[in-house]
């Protein structure tokens, strides 16, 4: 038994990325949750019991904004749900919304205004949370390749909190979508290509592509120079591709955390996803726009063959690492640029699973 403290170990190494400057400070959205939480004594096995399902109810008294938690394989994850006075009952459009380090629920909806637009446009929101004992620094672990696999980690378990807030509410399975900010776009990458049939579109903001790293200093050098590799999963067995979520991707081209180069390869990968047919597909339509509130951006418009929207890509020119048009009401926000929100639910609304 070692009578060293992995806390204390962890905390050592994050005052020693401090002082290496920018690149240093950077690793703090990857510090590996195996050395940087105590380890805990092992728990008597209690075999699980199934629980039912609690639905919850319509509310007459305006929206619904909801603590709970979510048990799945042992963890609890805790959750914000948003439910909008609109709703009575009838199947609604459902996202999940994944913050990134140093967040949490009502921070990112505080600071991407989603639960407004929501409110608008008839969207029930899950906001997960990721916790310290997690992450220290409440990242998600979009990097260790336990969390990017259909089976098992925070991949499964994100996808399973889904699935439990869509019997809680009366959801419509078709549009079911994922979107994040920073680690919380990597992971909603993670559901994308591992979840294809349960995800309808996702959104991406300042990510990362899947597979670039497979443990904290792999997923450092992807961050700051956005030359990681992808790795995307094997095929079946039969050779059958899965399908292509559509992506919607949004990055600074002044960003000094994720280096904007990471926007450039989600776009690539979903290329990749798409296979023989991406190199049917037209050439992207191109704007150049000037936001009425600040950073002008260029907006790239990727259709197929039958000219329908399979994705788009918008660099903001001037934007660090900061959620494009939100509120300041949030942390890494910028009022100035698109609103990014907007856009994504605009996107969304073109995709559905029986489309």
């Amino acid at each position: 038994m070692t009578t060293s403290d992995p806390f204390a170990s962890a905390q050592d190494t994050f005052w020693s990325l401090l002082a290496l400057g920018p690149m240093g400070l950077t690793a703090q959205f990857f510090v590996d949750p195996e050395t940087a939480v105590a380890a805990q004594p092992l728990k008597d096995v209690v075999p699980e019991v199934e629980e039912a399902v609690v639905r919850i109810e319509p509310a007459t008294g305006g929206a619904q904004w909801l603590s709970r938690r979510f048990e799945h394989d042992g963890d609890t994850l805790p959750f914000k749900l948003y439910i909008p006075s609109g709703y009575d009952g009838q199947p609604l459009p459902l996202m999940v919304m994944l913050h990134g380090a140093q967040q949490h629920p009502d921070d990112f909806a505080a600071g991407t205004g989603m639960n407004a637009v929501a409110e608008a446009e008839g969207y029930i929101v899950v906001y997960p949370e990721q916790s310290e004992g997690a992450n220290l620094f409440r990242c998600w672990n979009w990097f260790r390749p336990g969390d990017q696999t259909r089976e098992s980690g925070e991949t499964a378990m994100v996808a399973a909190l889904t699935r439990e807030v869509m019997a809680m509410c009366n959801v419509d399975a078709a549009r079911v979508y994922v979107a994040g900010m920073s680690a919380g776009g990597a992971m909603a990458v993670n559901l994308a290509v591992t979840h294809p049939e349960l995800y309808a579109a996702a959104a991406i903001h300042s990510g990362m592509a899947f597979g670039v790293a497979d443990e904290p200093l792999s997923a450092l050098c992807a961050m700051n120079d956005g030359m990681g590799k992808v790795r995307l999963p094997v095929s079946s067995a039969e050779g059958i591709r899965a399908r292509a979520v559509p992506l919607i991707v949004f990055h600074g081209d002044a960003d000094d955390t994720v280096h904007p180069r990471n926007g450039e390869q989600i776009v690539a990968m979903s290329r990749l996803l798409l296979g023989d047919e991406a190199d049917a597909h037209p050439p992207a339509l191109t704007h150049l726009e000037s936001a009425e509130n600040g950073y002008a951006y260029t907006r790239h418009v990727f259709r197929d063959q039958e000219n329908v929207t399979v994705g788009e890509q918008w660099i903001v020119h001037g934007l660090g690492h900061a959620w494009s048009g939100g509120n300041p009401d949030g942390t890494h926000t910028d009022v100035r640029g698109p609103h990014a929100t907007r856009e994504i639910v605009r996107f969304f609304a073109q995709f559905a699973l029986d489309a």
